[in-house]
């Protein structure tokens, strides 16, 4: 519907929506675990299944319509995200029964190393919305040991055991979009620099994404763009329209940014995945913890949340929620 999208370059129009409240529902995305780090980081961090579900039944009752979600390897002890697609319809199906019309966001980020088959082996799990990660991006970090009762690292793993450039190249972006055209899936794309607008554009001049696109700004990663409000600024003046912004901060970021995204009528993602702190000092003790301080945040910028029907709506998905 045209409430829902507008043009947030132009000030006049800015100001015609901010004279009236005329925002957009407000969009919130809970990044419940991440696709390596896990209780070694945070014993608030979901791992199993049934943490997960429990998490994001929480984070759902509090006003997130989008859960985006890592299923984990038990094999491994949980330590690190499956390749299985069984694994994730497991935790979707067991969501879907807790949440009945939340939207299903699956990674194909995986983890770091994860190999590109298996990363595409994940769509097979039928998510209503899937991760698209442009590349390349250098990382470089630590990953903590798992000491008992966790397994699955029971070593640090250095800078120097964790210094890679993640993908993706033109064919494979170009192939992700294809399969989740043929399999009814949109796209979330993961933009970490101006540089990948290149691939986002080849996509789009190639009729392989619907519209609106859906693009979330992730800053605050190493080897992105500096997460700073100048930058989130510049690289929402660059998106291609009609988008669908989402706002993901990483680490102190997610806090300012997420309030900036809300200001500017964008959306948002919180969660453990991307920030394990609440504020300095004070660990978050939960991912609804979270998502509650957003949605206190928008509703105090008089931003109403968006409903999970909504969400879909603006989404362009289907608003019958995919059984698993």
């Amino acid at each position: 519907m045209s409430e829902d999208f507008w043009d947030y370059r132009d000030p006049r129009v800015y100001l015609k929506r901010a004279a009236k409240t005329e925002w957009p529902p407000l969009i919130v995305t809970v990044a419940i675990t991440g696709g390596v780090q896990g209780k070694e980081v945070s014993p608030a961090l979901p791992e199993t299944p049934e943490e997960q579900v429990q998490q994001t039944y929480d984070c759902y009752q509090a006003g997130a319509s989008i859960v985006h979600i890592h299923a984990r390897d038990k094999v491994i002890g949980y330590a690190d995200t499956s390749g299985n697609p069984e694994d994730f319809k497991r935790v979707n199906a067991l969501i879907r029964d807790k949440c009945p019309d939340i939207i299903i966001n699956n990674t194909t980020g995986g983890s770091f190393g994860m190999p590109m088959e298996a990363r595409f082996k994940i769509l097979d799990a039928l998510p209503e919305i899937a991760t698209m990660n442009c590349g390349p991006n250098p990382v470089r970090m630590v990953m903590r040991k798992r000491g008992p009762p966790l397994s699955g690292r029971p070593e640090d793993i250095t800078v120097e055991g964790v210094d890679l450039v993640t993908p993706s190249v033109w064919r494979e972006m170009e192939l992700f979009a294809k399969t989740m055209l043929e399999k009814d899936i949109k796209p979330e794309i993961e933009l970490y620099s101006s540089g990948h607008f290149w691939l986002i554009d080849n996509l789009v001049d190639k009729g392989l994404l619907k519209t609106p696109y859906f693009v979330q700004l992730v800053m605050g990663v190493q080897g992105g763009t500096y997460p700073t409000p100048k930058n989130l600024l510049w690289l929402s003046e660059l998106m291609p329209q009609p988008s669908l912004i989402n706002v993901a901060g990483v680490g102190p970021s997610q806090l300012p940014l997420d309030t900036m995204g809300i200001l500017l009528g964008f959306h948002v993602r919180t969660g453990l995945e991307d920030n394990t702190y609440y504020k300095r000092g004070q660990p978050a003790t939960s991912n609804v913890q979270l998502v509650n301080r957003i949605v206190r945040i928008a509703q105090e910028l008089n931003r109403e949340i968006a409903t999970p029907a909504q969400a879909r709506r603006m989404l362009g998905i289907s608003v019958h929620p995919r059984s698993y």
